[in-house]
């Protein structure tokens, strides 16, 4: 494995959270759209597609077509200072095994990463795309942009839960025609049947993390890039927890559709680990790839029995 693979991976504590903005005063808009061009300087895109944007005047709305662009280039999540992981020889070693055995059943086809809001989707995904050639795309990032470079919870704010989900669901339209791409989806993507109909075009990958652990890692970053957090009275970490642990149940069935499943816990409990607060973005990533790998196996074995 080159240096490229082996590079630093920095976020909160081991596997990441990627904090956001909200409010809706002028200045928050600006600061939003401020972030929005600083992203778009690091980014080097790996492709441009077309995502519908509606736009309101007069009272009417109209639709029109922007282009937007994905890459996993440059642009690193925000990170806690102090707390960074990086990737072992070893761990790049084992990546680029699993790539090299994968690589030939993949076909390009597109991998969407689903889970709860901060179980490292984002993270994890980079560290995927870097390996397998592949671009990264954050569906969310998607959604921000065709809306004039609002934040998720801008969005949430001003229009509504429901128009923040029509926009998801073009998102993921648009990606499941698309070859070699990661995708970072957001963690109630997985509620509408249609967009599993999208993602089942590639393999779907979910990132099963304790709800205690999740609560931790949205707790120390705030909630204020949360929107389906705000409701909850308590401290951060009691917010957090008490509101995903309604999201799950809600969920729970859903994330079941996944391809395949990734157990923080079963890796931590593999590797003798206490928890899941030391599993590094590579570690997670390995997994995920031998997860793909017995999938995909398995798939070769039925087509053969088959032919």
């Amino acid at each position: 494995m080159d240096a490229k693979v082996a590079l630093s991976m920095q976020l909160p504590g081991a596997w990441g959270v990627c904090a956001g903005g909200g409010g809706l005063s002028s200045a928050s808009m600006l600061s939003s759209r401020a972030k929005k061009k600083k992203k778009e300087e690091l980014l080097m895109p790996a492709m441009r597609f077309s995502v519908a944007r509606r736009k309101w005047s007069g009272g009417r709305r109209s639709v029109f077509l922007v282009d937007v662009s994905c890459s996993y280039n440059e642009y690193q999540a925000p990170t806690l200072k102090s707390e960074k992981s990086c990737t072992s020889f070893d761990e790049s070693v084992a990546l680029k095994t699993k790539t090299q055995d994968i690589e030939p059943y993949l076909r390009g086809r597109c991998i969407y990463l689903v889970g709860m809001m901060g179980s490292g989707k984002t993270t994890v995904g980079k560290v995927l795309a870097q390996v397998l050639g592949y671009s990264f795309c954050d569906s969310d990032a998607l959604v921000e942009e065709s809306v004039d470079g609002a934040s998720v919870a801008e969005i949430f704010n001003l229009y509504g839960e429901c128009f923040f989900r029509d926009k998801e669901t073009e998102a993921l339209r648009e990606l499941s025609l698309r070859n070699r791409f990661v995708v970072s989806t957001g963690g109630g993507a997985v509620i509408r049947p249609i967009n599993w109909k999208y993602m089942h075009k590639g393999i779907s990958v979910w990132l099963d993390v304790p709800l205690e652990a999740l609560a931790q890692r949205i707790a120390a970053v705030g909630t204020n890039s949360r929107p389906l957090l705000h409701e909850e009275t308590g401290d951060e970490y009691t917010k957090a927890l008490r509101r995903l642990s309604s999201l799950f149940e809600e969920r729970s069935e859903a994330y079941e559709n996944a391809t395949v499943k990734v157990s923080f816990e079963n890796i931590a409990a593999k590797l003798g680990h206490k928890d899941v607060l030391g599993l590094t973005p590579a570690t997670i990533a390995i997994e995920a790839l031998e997860q793909i790998e017995n999938f995909l196996e398995h798939e070769d074995s039925e087509a053969r029995m088959e032919a």
